[in-house]
């Protein structure tokens, strides 16, 4: 897996790249714990180059969510592919994360 950040307006992005799975987990926990030391007010998690995501990927996500919760921060997902969003769907993470199709319309929901 690869990890593409970027910030634009203030709102960090991480574009994930091919598969969220245990061997990515390190890479990716790593990256959440800098944004939750920098209180990252808004991040938004670019899902449209990812093809898998497993437990541990998902457990990383909610990792990160709490965190985020402490310092008044945001977490938003967007540009989920149908097999990554099924997987979000069938453990109803779908109601615990905002999503959307694209980083303009998860920031709405976010209401940022």
């Amino acid at each position: 897996m690869k990890i593409e950040k970027s910030e634009t307006n203030g709102v960090s992005t991480l574009k994930l790249i091919g598969e969220l799975d245990l061997h990515a987990v390190p890479e990716l926990r790593a990256q959440f714990l800098a944004f939750a030391s920098a209180k990252t007010p808004v991040l938004l998690v670019d899902f449209s180059e990812a093809t898998y995501i497993d437990s541990s990927g998902l457990a990383v996500l909610i990792e990160y969510f709490k965190e985020s919760a402490t310092f008044g921060g945001k977490l938003g997902l967007f540009g989920l592919e149908k097999k990554v969003l099924a997987v979000f769907q069938l453990v109803r993470l779908d109601k615990f994360f905002p999503i959307a199709a694209d980083a303009p319309a998860v920031l709405a929901r976010l209401g940022c």
